[in-house]
C-alpha cells in the first residue's frame, strides 16, 4: 500500500459528487476537438508533446486545480509559466524512481490532473489500478510523449504540421506556429476531429488560428511539432 503523500494547502481529494458529469477547464481554441465541453474528471489522456501538455495544465490551473507532473526531470518550469500554467499549482515528482507507481497512485486522492512520463516503470496490474482509481476519484490521467501512450485511454491528442509567423526574408522574430490539433480515441471520441491552433501565440499563450499569414512567413514541418 502506498504511504499518503504530505498535504498541500487547498488540496482536497474531490468526492462521488463532484465527480458525476463534471469537467476541467480547457482553452476555447481546444474545446472542439474534444468530446466532452472540457476534460472529463475520471478520463485517461494521451498528449505528443509538452507544448500541448502545458495548454491543458493552464486553464485548469488558473481556475484553482492542481496538476502534478511525474517523472520529467527536464520539465521547464518557466515554459509551463509562459504557457500559462499557474506553476504554484503544478507538483513535480521529477525522478521518481521504482515507487512510481505508488507516487501516481497517491496524487490522484488529492490532484484534478496528473501527468506522467516513463510508463514503461508501471506493470499492468498498477496501471489498471490506477486507471480505475482515477476514475473513482475524478482525477485526469495524462501520459506524455508517443512512447508513453496510456493503454486503454479514452482520448489521444496530437500535434501536426507547423507554420512559424514572423520571420521575414532574411529577418525578423518567430512570433507564433500554427499548428494542427488532432484527436481521437474510443467512446464519445472515436470520431477523429481536427482543428487550427497558434501554439505558441503571440505572447506564448495558445491562440485561435485565425490571422491570416503574412508575406515571407516561414513554413516547417518536422518532429517537434508531433
Amino acid at each position: 500500500m502506498s504511504e499518503p503523500l504530505p498535504v498541500l494547502a487547498g488540496v482536497r481529494p474531490a468526492s462521488s459528487e463532484d465527480v458525476a458529469g463534471s469537467v476541467l477547464p480547457v482553452a476555447p481554441v481546444i474545446r472542439p476537438v474534444l468530446p466532452w465541453p472540457g476534460l472529463r474528471r475520471g478520463a485517461t489522456i494521451t498528449v505528443s508533446s509538452m507544448a500541448l501538455l502545458f495548454t491543458l495544465l493552464a486553464p485548469v490551473t488558473a481556475a484553482g486545480g492542481w496538476a502534478a507532473v511525474v517523472g520529467m526531470p527536464t520539465v521547464s518550469v518557466v515554459a509551463a509559466a509562459e504557457a500559462g500554467v499557474v506553476v504554484e499549482r503544478m507538483p513535480l515528482v521529477p525522478r521518481p524512481g521504482d515507487a512510481l507507481g505508488a507516487v501516481v497512485d497517491a496524487l490522484v486522492d488529492g490532484m484534478d490532473v496528473v501527468a506522467v512520463a516513463g510508463l514503461i516503470g508501471l506493470r499492468p496490474q498498477e496501471i489498471r489500478k490506477v486507471t480505475a482509481r482515477a476514475r473513482q476519484r475524478g482525477t485526469v490521467l495524462m501520459s506524455v510523449h508517443a512512447q508513453d501512450r496510456w493503454p486503454g485511454a479514452d482520448l489521444e491528442l496530437r500535434l501536426a504540421g507547423g507554420r512559424w509567423r514572423g520571420l521575414g526574408a532574411g529577418h525578423g522574430h518567430l512570433l507564433a506556429r500554427e499548428v494542427e490539433v488532432r484527436a481521437s480515441g474510443r467512446g464519445a471520441a472515436a470520431r477523429p476531429r481536427s482543428t487550427s491552433a497558434l501554439l505558441p501565440g503571440p505572447g506564448g499563450l495558445v491562440a485561435e488560428a485565425t490571422v491570416t499569414w503574412g508575406r515571407g512567413a516561414a513554413a516547417v514541418v518536422g518532429p517537434g511539432c508531433a
